[in-house]
């Protein structure tokens, strides 16, 4: 006997594609649905909404298939106030608590709908009945006591909509490909950027030691210098090559401006960091002059914070780099109010570690010259971002020159030790 669940979706589901999310989902399953009534909108303005029965033989199975819908933005006729359970001790959740998407999401309260605050994927809602709010929470930060939604009943998400006017984010509509016009591509994205700066909002650089390797290091410098960048999230790698850039004009060792190994240059990057130890800091070696030039160089002088987050493979590491993931998570996290883009280029991992803290309205564009790390930022639940299969070295540059950079403006100078 087939058990069945009424559903609703409303808004823009067809041209955003999430009808068609919508059957896939419920057929893959081997779920059936009914139509039961199917509102179009007549201009691309309008919203539509579709009523529709979902059903299953195994209700183990239908509950699965309405877990993936509710995702996709569907929710029941009549809905009663979201179920909530106190967590029994600290980062210690109620079994079947609420798992988070990046999507903006309302939770039911004393017949409420209140907005989640801090939104992003794979974590907690927590409610304050006291105040009437909800908050998104990483179980690291989940105190005993505090009550949490638990079950998808009492919760609605809003998934994003395909942009209702032309821009970049539209044209690319989240696809991935070598075969794409690149420097068109990368002049819409610098103007995308120039827009954003002249509204007052915030552009994040997520970026690797390819970054540097490749001689994009002036280009990105110069970005910082000129106000495109307003954060910088990295690990301890780029931030010792551009100092090691800076001081020795090699990077792992390679003189970037002969592309040949210089003597004894191993060791170039030990010795940047055992430069900054002595410092104590990257902005104490900046204001005593040991570092003269590069990106880092940049972000102190302008003012930039930078994130810099360790791992167990680090050399040093530099005195900045946090090696408390749960800290860097935090610090993070603290850095991105107020962004309306984020660049990511030549960095997987640490790609995935800000892609995972962003609410998805965030304009995110992912740059990789392989197309499976490219493809695996994207898949993080990031609908909002487009991929640009490049090389740093090729695109960080073009991007800086659409924005008015000179190319043979040198930004690295060799700072020499006295």
């Amino acid at each position: 006997m087939q058990t069945s669940r009424e559903i609703e979706l409303e808004g823009h589901i067809i041209d955003s594609g999430i009808m068609t999310q919508v059957f896939d989902r419920i057929m893959d399953r081997g779920g059936s649905f009914e139509i039961l009534e199917f509102e179009v909108g007549k201009h691309k303005t309008d919203p539509s909404y579709a009523r529709l029965t979902v059903g299953c033989e195994n209700p183990a199975t239908l509950q699965l298939i309405l877990s993936d819908l509710h995702r996709l933005g569907a929710r029941q006729p009549t809905v009663e106030d979201a179920a909530l359970e106190p967590a029994e001790a600290d980062r210690v959740a109620p079994r079947g608590f609420y798992s988070t998407t990046n999507y903006p999401t309302e939770v039911k309260v004393r017949d409420t709908w209140l907005p989640v605050e801090g939104i992003e994927m794979d974590c907690l809602v927590t409610i304050d009945q006291d105040h009437g709010t909800a908050q998104c929470l990483p179980f690291s930060k989940l105190k005993r006591g505090a009550f949490v939604v638990v079950g998808e009943g009492g919760v609605r998400v809003y998934p994003p909509e395909r942009p209702r006017e032309t821009t970049t984010f539209e044209f690319m509509h989240g696809t991935v490909s070598s075969e794409r016009p690149s420097e068109t591509l990368i002049r819409r994205i610098a103007c995308e950027m120039a827009v954003l700066k002249q509204e007052g909002g915030r552009i994040a650089l997520v970026g690797g030691p390819a970054i540097v390797h490749t001689g994009a290091g002036p280009a990105l410098a110069w970005l910082v210098r000129e106000g495109y960048i307003d954060v910088l999230f990295a690990g301890n790698a780029l931030a010792t090559h551009d100092i090691e850039c800076s001081l020795y004009g090699t990077s792992l060792g390679m003189d970037l401006a002969t592309g040949t190994p210089v003597r004894d240059g191993h060791r170039n990057h030990l010795d940047a960091i055992a430069e900054i130890l002595r410092a104590g800091s990257i902005a104490a070696a900046v204001e005593q002059g040991v570092v003269r030039s590069g990106i880092m160089y940049e972000c102190v002088r302008r003012g930039v914070p930078y994130v810099l987050a360790g791992s167990i493979r680090d050399d040093g590491p530099l005195p900045d780099v946090i090696t408390d993931t749960v800290a860097a998570q935090d610090a993070i996290r603290a850095q991105l109010p107020g962004c309306g883009m984020v660049l990511m280029i030549g960095t997987l991992l640490h790609s995935i570690a800000v892609g995972n803290c962003l609410p998805a309205g965030v304009k995110t564009i992912c740059v990789d010259i392989n197309p499976a790390s490219v493809t695996k930022l994207m898949d993080r639940g990031t609908m909002q971002a487009i991929g640009v299969v490049s090389d740093a070295g090729t695109f960080l540059p073009l991007l800086a020159r659409a924005l008015g950079f000179d190319g043979d403006a040198p930004v690295y100078r060799v700072s020499g030790m006295q």
